[in-house]
């Protein structure tokens, strides 16, 4: 792991800093400035839009995340200040824009296409970290990266998001790891739910039933954040895992722009914090979902998942570059 300083951090800085924009209001917007990039065997780590709604049982707005969540993260610089990771240094990442979709209206053909799109991402050897789009998402991203062998889960959400039916469909963005366990991707075992608050917590049936961890907002709490990293850590193991960030999981006053937010929440630092804690685990894709702009109050919840998406973009590059390196 690169963990630089003084001079030597400064001199790595600025030469990344002459191959990105450094005007951060110039030119068409990336995710953190880095290379657009159509050729995906120049990459390790794919930074990916979805923009996609559809699955929303709320208010809608999410498929505006993705461009906001570009404009934001135009704000923020190639390494991590607090750990002193510079990802680019760990992998190659480019911006691959967003997944096409034909079938905007159609869930279960979107789900489809979703899960065409990540496995081809997976087939190549690309971890992809996403800005959402609904939490629906996230079952065929599950899918498509578990086909192998299941995955852990790390899901910091104010919502369980493992209901069954809702509205004649099992495919919206309250049943995602239900779907992905149902499937064989994701491992029970292996997956924890953090900051849960969800005003309906009878949907939590399914997860204790089947082995998951449950880290609500009282136990996040008590335990603190080195403790509630300490349990995760635990329960993920060595094994792959993948990274879920809804915005929602911040308090409302973190972040408005969202389509269920739920009072009583954590705050920005405190989820910068449990997402840096994560260092070292075997991460293989990650996603920030739920931002939702129209909803939105100076771009802050939009801010909020752009660093939030950089945070597991350190830790998907550094876990790759570990990988590479047997």
């Amino acid at each position: 792991m690169k963990h630089l300083e003084g001079d030597e951090l400064m001199q790595r800085i600025g030469s990344y800093s002459k191959n990105f924009n450094a005007r951060t209001y110039a030119g068409i917007a990336t995710f953190f400035r880095s290379n657009w990039c159509e050729d995906h065997s120049q990459l390790d780590v794919a930074l990916v839009g979805l923009p996609c709604d559809a699955g929303l049982t709320q208010r809608t707005g999410a498929r505006h995340g993705p461009r906001e969540i570009r404009n934001q993260s135009c704000n923020i610089l190639y390494y991590n200040p607090l750990t002193k990771v510079i990802p680019y240094e760990m992998a190659r990442i480019g911006d691959i824009g967003d997944v096409p979709l034909d079938n905007v209206f159609d869930l279960e053909k979107i789900v489809a296409e979703i899960h065409a799109f990540y496995r081809t991402l997976h087939a190549e050897g690309i971890v992809p970290v996403t800005a959402g789009g609904d939490h629906s998402i996230t079952y065929p991203i599950l899918k498509a990266l578990g086909a192998d062998r299941p995955v852990g889960l790390v899901h910091i959400d104010a919502h369980i998001d493992a209901t069954g039916e809702i509205g004649g469909s099992t495919l919206h963005h309250g049943a995602p790891f239900k779907n992905a366990v149902d499937c064989g991707a994701l491992d029970p075992k292996r997956t924890v739910h953090i900051a849960i608050r969800d005003p309906a917590m009878q949907f939590e049936q399914f997860a204790v039933e089947t082995g998951q961890t449950i880290i609500d907002i009282n136990r996040f709490y008590d335990l603190g954040v080195d403790g509630v990293i300490d349990e995760t850590r635990k329960v993920i193991g060595p094994g792959p895992a993948y990274v879920t960030f809804d915005a929602d999981a911040l308090d409302p006053a973190y972040a408005p722009g969202t389509g269920t937010p739920v009072v009583g929440g954590i705050t920005t630092y405190e989820a910068k914090r449990l997402l840096q804690g994560l260092r070292g685990l075997d991460i293989v894709g990650g996603d920030v979902v739920e931002v939702s702009p129209p909803f939105d109050t100076g771009g802050i919840t939009a801010l909020a998942g752009a660093q939030m998406l950089f945070e597991i973009l350190c830790l998907a590059a550094e876990a790759f570059g570990k990988r590479a390196k047997g």
